[in-house]
């Protein structure tokens, strides 16, 4: 063999390393969804059938979008003897959007429990704060503004322990009473707050519409 053709047959017997080495690593396969702002309220105000309603809303919903093998609980706290925290009843993440994006690694994260994560705050707001249907959420300068989620709980994602109702009387009630609220897109009414933003003006249908919302909720998967 001459010089020539060994160093011809060198350079493609090496050819294969090349192209592996060149080859991009592969993407990890995007999570599944769970976390969503439900597309849809109950219809009837802030009576959701207490929270066992308002989960079995959720777990409807991730069912239609595909997520119904997961357990799906309601963000939304409860009063009075036998209180339950909103932050209590959802898991302890990470959670991820209809789009596998990252919307909090933990509890800690999401309620900003520390000085710094406080500081930082989590990613939700409107371009991640999505439905089951990966679809956005109206706000501020949308029409119909529908940014206020149904909560009841405070900043930290605790229940309230004072005798005021925030509730609207643990979700059984389209009348009389309030509910806290948070902003999906965490805008307007100077405070950014995703889930103690301020009260509701009452607790039926109508009322929860004329301060910005349709009854919403955030929907958690507890299990994978």
């Amino acid at each position: 063999m001459t010089r020539t053709r060994l160093v011809v047959v060198t350079c493609v017997a090496a050819l294969p390393a090349v192209i592996a080495v060149a080859q991009p690593p592969q993407q990890a396969p995007p999570q599944p969804m769970s976390f969503f702002v439900t597309s849809a309220g109950k219809g009837d105000g802030a009576n959701l059938g207490g929270l066992a309603g308002a989960d079995a809303h959720c777990q409807a919903l991730a069912a239609a979008a595909g997520r119904g093998s997961a357990t799906w609980h309601a963000y939304l706290s409860t009063q009075g003897s036998g209180a339950v925290s909103a932050r209590d009843r959802i898991g302890s993440g990470p959670w991820y959007n209809a789009r596998g994006q990252r919307v909090s690694q933990n509890l800690a994260e999401l309620h900003g429990d520390t000085i710094e994560q406080a500081r930082l705050g989590n990613p939700l707001g409107k371009q991640f704060s999505l439905t089951e249907k990966n679809t956005l959420v109206n706000g501020v300068g949308d029409t119909p503004n529908q940014h206020d989620i149904l909560t009841g709980s405070q900043p930290d994602g605790r229940a309230y322990t004072e005798g005021g109702d925030h509730t609207c009387n643990n979700w059984t009630s389209n009348g009389q009473g309030t509910a806290q609220l948070g902003h999906s897109d965490k805008q307007g009414g100077g405070n950014s707050s995703w889930n103690s933003a301020h009260p509701s003006r009452g607790c039926s249908q109508p009322n929860l519409v004329a301060t910005g919302g349709a009854g919403l909720l955030y929907c958690f998967a507890v299990t994978p």
